[in-house]
């Protein structure tokens, strides 16, 4: 020991045994530390997939709330013109929703979450924020049914606007087209012609939006053009409508009251 302390006489020995003893021992401690990697990059994967799988239930969860205030906001928003739309009528209008709809393809009717409790009545007209959508046939005490305009029992007597011009729009069957009945060949109407009712009939009030002139098509071997029609309500997706009181009815039911 004294001879090691005092001089560099195994200097030599020690750096040769420290060449050959080095891997030995390297070789000794890769499997404990291969085991040690192998079970810290394990380890980081599975808190690494708990993570990610943590981190897609808050992305869906954040997706639904997000869908659901986007749906609110729509509707927000078709509740906001469907007021707007009852602020410019001068007769006196009640909000419904549509709770049903008919599922046979042939009929086009819904119903509607207003009966005779709410003063709803037998052809009673149903509007939507851009136009008619048809008239109620059948009454219960809390809710109500309603045949749309696009229906092919159903038909509204109606004007162009442009031309005054009477005809008579019936359902076709399909909810975004209405036929045109009786359109003579030199009749002043052309594509792009606004619609509305011309209150003939004395069941629908005069001036209600009804459609846009799609199509003109004549036939120089039929008395009549071909003519068809797009609703202006949207029949296929209004949610909430409102229920029209003209003052005629709205008079002979406070009478009624009055007798009772």
């Amino acid at each position: 020991m004294v001879v090691d302390h005092l001089s560099d006489f195994l200097d030599q020995a020690r750096s040769g045994l420290t060449v050959v003893v080095t891997p030995v021992m390297v070789i000794a401690d890769y499997p404990t530390r291969t085991a040690d990697t192998f079970q810290e990059v394990f380890s980081s994967r599975g808190s690494m997939q708990s993570r990610i799988s943590l981190l897609e239930q808050e992305q869906l969860l954040l997706k639904a709330k997000t869908e659901k205030m986007a749906a609110l906001t729509a509707e927000n928003d078709r509740l906001r013109n469907l007021l707007g739309s009852a602020a410019k009528l001068q007769d006196n209008v009640l909000v419904a929703e549509l709770i049903g709809v008919d599922p046979d393809p042939s009929r086009h009717e819904v119903t509607i979450d207003k009966g005779f409790n709410q003063s709803v009545y037998v052809g009673q007209p149903v509007l939507d924020a851009e136009g008619l959508m048809g008239q109620v046939v059948a009454v219960g005490p809390l809710t109500a049914r309603v045949l749309l305009i696009s229906d092919r029992s159903h038909s509204v007597p109606v004007q162009v606007v442009r031309s005054n011009l009477r005809l008579i729009a019936q359902g076709s069957g399909v909810s975004g087209e209405l036929d045109l009945m009786h359109v003579q060949e030199t009749a002043d109407i052309r594509s792009g012609d606004i619609l509305v009712s011309s209150g003939l009939g004395d069941r629908f009030p005069v001036g209600y939006p009804v459609g846009v002139v799609k199509m003109i098509q004549h036939d120089p071997g039929k008395p009549f053009a071909v003519a068809t029609a797009t609703p202006s309500a949207l029949l296929d997706r209004s949610r909430h409508v409102l229920l029209v009181f003209s003052e005629k009815k709205s008079s002979s039911s406070v009478r009624a009251d009055s007798r009772g």
